[in-house]
């Protein structure tokens, strides 16, 4: 019988390897204060190495561009997937994490018979499956996923700067860096802001009690005409 804290464990290193593809897993986006959480998943082939597969976060964005490049044109198969801001607002963050990292899986065209993810938690996945901390700088497929994952939200981030310049999202890609904490200040949250977040759900509460304010003093004074009633005396002179 397996003890009870086996059954509660979260994961549990595997200590054998299934014969098959192994997939690496890897997501961009849990911090940041706007747009979706990203996630990817890739099966690299082995005839076919990449050179220079690192964490994405250490690397140059000419350097991860060229990169995913070669990861799109040489992998056995890729998948990007995500979850959008409404999810992270409903869920929290770490289960819209989990739910993109399970739909990058289950996009795969190719079944693996592992899946590798970074980090230490699991995402609810019907193949065997292992969190291996720090895993993009030591996994090359991690690697490989984690390159894709961010370059796929950074591009998302140019396209969130053109509907809203205001924001800076291309500079900053949705991190709550002091400019774009300014101009959430200065401009409120837009549709892409995540408002389970508090820096968004202050901004916010700001954006309602300002309406409130500005509605009260377009409230027009109500005036106070006064009735002024005549008395008419009629005199008599006395006899």
């Amino acid at each position: 019988m397996r003890s009870r804290k086996f059954l509660k464990a979260e994961q549990a290193a595997l200590v054998w390897d299934a014969p098959g593809l192994v997939a690496g897993v890897d997501e961009a986006g849990r911090g940041p204060l706007a747009g979706p959480v990203v996630a990817a998943a890739v099966i690299l082939d082995d005839q076919r190495p990449i050179r220079g597969l690192a964490d994405s976060k250490t690397l140059t964005a000419q350097q991860r561009e060229r990169l995913h490049d070669q990861i799109l044109a040489k992998a056995l198969c890729c998948s990007v997937a995500q979850a959008s801001v409404e999810e992270i607002d409903t869920h929290n963050i770490l289960q819209a994490t989990m739910l993109a990292m399970r739909r990058a899986v289950e996009g795969l065209r190719l079944k693996p018979a592992k899946v590798l993810v970074d980090g230490n938690r699991l995402p609810t996945l019907d193949v065997l499956a292992e969190a291996i901390v720090k895993g993009d700088a030591r996994i090359k497929a991690i690697s490989a996923a984690s390159i894709l994952a961010k370059v796929y939200r950074d591009r998302l981030c140019e396209q969130l700067h053109v509907e809203f310049p205001h924001y800076g999202f291309a500079g900053h890609k949705g991190y709550g860096t002091p400019e774009h904490l300014e101009a959430l200040q200065r401009h409120g949250a837009c549709v892409h802001h995540r408002r389970s977040f508090s820096p968004v759900a202050a901004a916010l509460a700001r954006t309602m009690a300002d309406a409130a304010a500005l509605a009260e003093a377009a409230m027009p004074v109500p005036v106070v005409i006064a009735t002024v009633e005549t008395v008419h005396l009629e005199l008599r002179a006395e006899r």
